[in-house]
């Protein structure tokens, strides 16, 4: 039986549109704010939710989302309640989850227990970072028992047979990160991406959502010609900073996803 994130990607197609994924940060503000949030996300076009698990060493990510898993930390969360707050959502979404994480994180929680509570919590995928693709036959065998999809990521230098290793592991989408360097909003989508899907393509069937960098509805857009799904994640965590402490910061978020998503 296809797992929720593959029916997604055959609705999308069969309807002949693309996918948008938001990227938030767990626990940014707080967990509260977070379960408020992914819902109206859902109902703001959201095909697929990336929830970031915070981290102390967050070396693949710039500024404004090492602020956010700051802001994150300091409530002293554990692993334990974020998985709790998945749960919570899912009581409230049918729209796919998948835990955006460091390594370090999971090995403390345990790769065994770690999928079967995020299983159980209602998490369909889960993209850890720093992970690679031979050091993850374990990681990999963890989530499969447990209907959980792998998913990694795919640089713009990597080449033919390093994407082959890549999406041999990957289940549910092959994440295509848009540029090198670290996370963060800029102006346009890297010219560098569309060979990148292209190599993609000649390698595997699983869709293709392009990451790091998009931050405008037209740059969304411009991920559709080439990809399966556009995520967005600084330029919505930003907007989470600017309007932290408001009344309003879920209704600000809500709007903000319905322009980039189109579905206004």
């Amino acid at each position: 039986m296809p797992h929720a994130i593959a029916k997604t990607f055959d609705r999308l197609k069969r309807a002949g549109t693309k996918g948008f994924i938001p990227f938030i940060t767990a626990g940014d503000p707080d967990l509260e704010t977070t379960v408020r949030l992914a819902p109206e996300l859902a109902r703001a076009g959201a095909d697929i939710i990336e929830l970031g698990i915070p981290f102390s060493d967050p070396v693949a990510d710039g500024p404004t989302i090492q602020r956010s898993s700051e802001r994150a930390l300091r409530h002293r969360y554990a692993l334990a309640d974020y998985l709790q707050a998945a749960r919570s959502i899912r009581n409230l979404s049918e729209t796919p989850l998948v835990l955006f994480s460091y390594f370090n994180p999971i090995l403390q929680y345990g790769l065994e227990s770690l999928a079967r509570d995020a299983r159980a919590a209602g998490i369909d995928g889960i993209l850890v970072t720093d992970l690679t693709p031979e050091e993850g036959q374990s990681y990999c065998d963890s989530l499969e028992r447990h209907a959980l999809d792998p998913i990694f990521l795919v640089a713009p230098t990597s080449d033919a047979g390093r994407i082959r290793q890549i999406v041999d592991r990957c289940r549910g989408f092959v994440y295509v990160v848009s540029r090198t360097g670290v996370t963060g909003a800029s102006d346009s989508v890297s010219d560098a991406v569309r060979p990148v899907v292209a190599r993609v393509r000649a390698a595997t069937d699983l869709p293709i959502a392009v990451g790091f960098g998009i931050s405008s509805a037209e740059q969304v857009r411009a991920v559709w010609q080439i990809a399966d799904a556009a995520v967005v994640g600084s330029a919505i965590v930003a907007r989470i900073e600017k309007h932290a402490g408001s009344p309003d910061l879920v209704a600000s978020i809500a709007a903000y996803c319905r322009v980039l998503s189109g579905r206004q």
